[in-house]
C-alpha cells in the first residue's frame, strides 16, 4: 500500500473513532461530572485524535517536505507523552492500566524520538514515514485495548 493512502485511510478513521467515542460518552453524563471518570475519558479522546492529527500532517508534508510531518509528530507525540504520563500517575493499583499507559508512552517517545532523528528508522529497513505508521497502529491498539476495558468497567475509577 501507498503510504500516502495508509495515512488518508488511518486518519479518516482515527476521526471516526473520536466521533464515536464523543456519542459514547453523550449517552454518559456522569462520566464528565466526576473529575477521575473525566480524564479518562479525555485520554481515551486523546488516544485517537492525536494519532489522527498526526496522520493528517503525514499526508500534508509526505515525502515531499517531511519537515512538515516531522514537526508535528515530535510537538505532538511531546503531547500524548505528557498528558498519558500525566494520566499513569493517576492509575495506581490497575495494573492493565499501568502497562497500557506505559506502552503508550513510550511509543510517544519513540514517535517524538524518529520525527527529531528519522536516519534511525533506516537500520530496520524503513523508512521514516513507515516506521512512524507502524508505531501510529500500536497506539491505536492500545487505545482500543483501554477502551474495552473502560467500558467493560474495569478500567473506570472506583466509586469513593
Amino acid at each position: 500500500m501507498d503510504v500516502s493512502t495508509f495515512y488518508a485511510l488511518f486518519s479518516a478513521t482515527c476521526f471516526t473513532l473520536v466521533g464515536l467515542w464523543w456519542n459514547v460518552v453523550q449517552s454518559h453524563h456522569d462520566w464528565m461530572r466526576d473529575p477521575a471518570l473525566r480524564r479518562v475519558v479525555g485520554g481515551i479522546y486523546l488516544s485517537f485524535l492525536l494519532p489522527a492529527l498526526m496522520g493528517l500532517f503525514a499526508q500534508v508534508g509526505g515525502t515531499e517536505q517531511p519537515q512538515i510531518w516531522r514537526a508535528a509528530f515530535v510537538v505532538l507525540a511531546l503531547i500524548g507523552c505528557a498528558c498519558t504520563l500525566r494520566l499513569l500517575a493517576r492509575a495506581r493499583g490497575d495494573e492493565f492500566l499501568t502497562w497500557q499507559q506505559a506502552g503508550a508512552t513510550l511509543l510517544y517517545g519513540l514517535i517524538a524520538v524518529i520525527g527529531a532523528a528519522p536516519e534511525l528508522a533506516r537500520p530496520l529497513g524503513l523508512g521514516p514515514i513507515q516506521a512512524e505508521a507502524l508505531m501510529l497502529i500500536g497506539l491505536i491498539v492500545l487505545g482500543h485495548a483501554l477502551v474495552w476495558r473502560f467500558m467493560a468497567g474495569e478500567g473506570r475509577p472506583v466509586e469513593d
